[in-house]
């Protein structure tokens, strides 16, 4: 290579180089080193908290509020009207008969789910409201004739014109439910007292049984699984009364232990003697030491009864003798009986748990390493669990009567992290604020426009305890993925269940009138697309029902850009303290009809 004015480019020679560079190189080295043992042994933890801090305020910069593209969801087809996704009956014949397990909860992949809009029955119209609709809903809501025609000699229902009506009748209590409590009641004087203040409803038909109990100050869970005839938990939902979609099979209720202070069955066709008495043993997991359980139909008064259940009478004495062996190895006592009707109580001595350490004795109790209240998708154990005796509160003769217990700190709440009696009175006073808050946001709040109400991802309960006073009753609802709330929520006499929200909730399309959201996507997000918890959102909420999305701020847009693409007219609005970084949208789903024609 030559330069420009022509002559060859001479280079040092290589190795004449190769020293003076080695020794500066040496020399910034160890001048670089001792410069960064001054400015580094003392300060480097200021240093790193100035780059932190720049990357922080850079997140900040960048991270403006979640932007997503308008969406237009179309309508699901007519025969989806009653799609309840994770209890399908287009989906059963995939899964075992063996103990009814197609139909517990199977969800479908993500590449399955629906993103459509439940469209309502042609001619539904908004639901008759509270009290009203204890005693009758519009057929054209619920339609369906194979329930009155197979249960119309036991006066479940019956419809006239274009109504359903509920005359409270049911296979063990053709004189009405009412009859029926009294002579429950009789037996059980903590049922009158507020001793008694949450009960769960197995197989509970059209809940007759727990919407009389609402009178008395008792909340019931009516549970019944999906049916393909019956739709007796919408007809619950429909009425105004608690009720969820589920089925003892397999798997533990959602539902944590030691919780309800009742449990019932009326001839509600449970083998509670079969496979080992594993039903009998999650009836015993979840109820509350000193808790009741009661039982109505076979093999109860089977001396007077035998002749109308196609057996003989040696054959329900066995099985009743078998039951109440049974329930004495869990540690139940009989605690009354007349007529059709038998109570037992479970003990809250644990002598007698300790009698369970006995070898080779069945049911044995459950070792240390099960987790009592681990109840999503977690398997049925043949075996008992024993209530912690460190926990002397618990039991029902200890717990504070109803409605004192509402306001009273539960022991159990040491067991949350983070959770103390501050924490819980904390909770409490600030979910009065804020529920002040939203009833000028959505003044239908407290009349009889809202009735059915589903807090979305609870703590405490603090939500529903702030509307108590209302003609309304709340589903409590706890992450599967969040910290275990929920036997606090019992323990202050409130109804819940565990869920994970990445899934449809069991229940059917049109059950609930508000929904409460407060920071599940900023929870969940991670886990959960948005899009599709909003559309279960959608399926379950009624037609003008409201939903209150407290959320951040950074969520916000995006919430209200999928909303609208499903027909809800959305409003933002400050929070009770008035803060940029969290904001409440308030939301209303609006009434449409399927533009598809009815193949009914």
């Amino acid at each position: 290579m030559k330069n420009k004015n022509g002559k060859p480019i001479s280079y040092p020679d290589k190795s004449s180089r190769t020293v003076p560079m080695a020794i500066m190189f040496v020399v910034l080295c160890g001048f670089s080193f001792y410069l960064g043992g001054i400015f580094c042994s003392e300060k480097d933890r200021y240093v790193a908290k100035d780059i932190t801090k720049a990357v922080e305020t850079a997140k900040q910069t960048a991270a403006g509020p979640l932007q997503i593209k308008a969406v237009t969801f179309p309508e699901c087809g007519i025969d989806y009207q009653d799609y309840t996704p994770c209890t399908d009956p287009r989906r059963w014949k995939k899964y075992s008969l063996h103990r009814l397990t197609f139909m517990e909860r199977h969800c479908p992949p993500v590449f399955e789910k629906k993103e459509c809009l439940v469209p309502p029955p042609d001619g539904y119209k908004l639901p008759i409201r509270w009290p009203k609709s204890r005693d009758e809903c519009w057929y054209r809501n619920v339609p369906y004739d194979w329930i009155n025609k197979q249960k119309s000699n036991q006066h479940w229902l019956r419809k006239e014109g274009e109504k359903f009506l509920f005359p409270g009748g049911g296979t063990m209590f053709p004189n009405g439910v009412s009859e029926y409590v009294d002579s429950m009641q009789a037996l059980i004087p903590g049922m009158k007292d507020g001793t008694i203040r949450t009960a769960i409803d197995t197989g509970c038909g059209v809940a007759s049984w727990g919407g009389d109990l609402l009178d008395r100050g008792i909340l019931t869970i009516s549970l019944a699984p999906r049916d393909n005839h019956e739709a007796q938990v919408q007809f619950a939902l429909e009425r105004g009364i608690p009720a969820i979609l589920g089925i003892i099979s397999t798997q533990r209720l959602p539902f944590p232990s030691n919780s309800f202070d009742m449990a019932h069955c009326s001839r509600c066709l449970i083998p509670w003697t079969e496979y080992g008495a594993i039903y009998l043993l999650e009836i015993q997991r979840i109820l509350r030491p000193g808790g009741f359980w009661a039982l109505s139909g076979p093999p109860v008064n089977y001396e007077n009864r035998w002749r109308g259940w196609n057996t003989t009478i040696e054959e329900q004495r066995s099985d009743y003798e078998k039951l109440q062996a049974l329930l004495t190895s869990m540690c139940f006592k009989l605690y009354n009986k007349k007529d059709d009707l038998a109570v037992w109580q479970k003990l809250s001595d644990n002598s007698c748990y300790k009698k369970l350490d006995t070898p080779d004795i069945y049911p044995a109790k459950c070792d240390d390493g099960t987790e009592p209240d681990a109840a999503w998708y977690s398997p049925l154990r043949p075996c008992v669990v024993v209530p912690n005796p460190k926990y002397r509160k618990v039991a029902l003769k200890s717990i504070p009567k109803w409605p004192q217990r509402l306001h009273s700190s539960s022991e159990r709440v040491s067991d949350v992290r983070g959770g103390s009696d501050g924490a819980f009175k904390h909770d409490n006073s600030k979910w009065k604020t804020r529920v002040k808050h939203y009833k000028k946001l959505v003044p239908a709040i407290g009349t009889d426009k809202i009735r059915n109400v589903m807090d979305m991802n609870t703590v405490y309960g603090g939500f529903a305890a702030s509307m108590i006073d209302y003609p309304l009753w709340v589903m409590n609802v706890v992450s599967s993925y969040a910290a275990n709330t929920l036997a606090v929520v019992y323990d202050r006499g409130l109804i819940g269940t565990y869920h994970d929200w990445c899934e449809a909730f069991s229940t059917y399309p049109r059950t609930y009138d508000l929904l409460h959201v407060d920071g599940l996507f900023t929870a969940e997000s991670h886990r959960c697309e948005m899009k599709h918890v909003l559309l279960e959102m959608d399926r379950i909420l009624r037609p003008n029902g409201y939903a209150i999305i407290r959320e951040s701020s950074y969520f916000m847009d995006a919430i209200a850009t999928i909303a609208k693409g499903m027909k809800w007219s959305c409003h933002k609005e400050d929070t009770e303290y008035g803060v940029e970084k969290e904001k409440i949208l308030i939301c209303q789903k609006k009434l449409w009809y399927s533009s598809k024609q009815s193949s009914r």
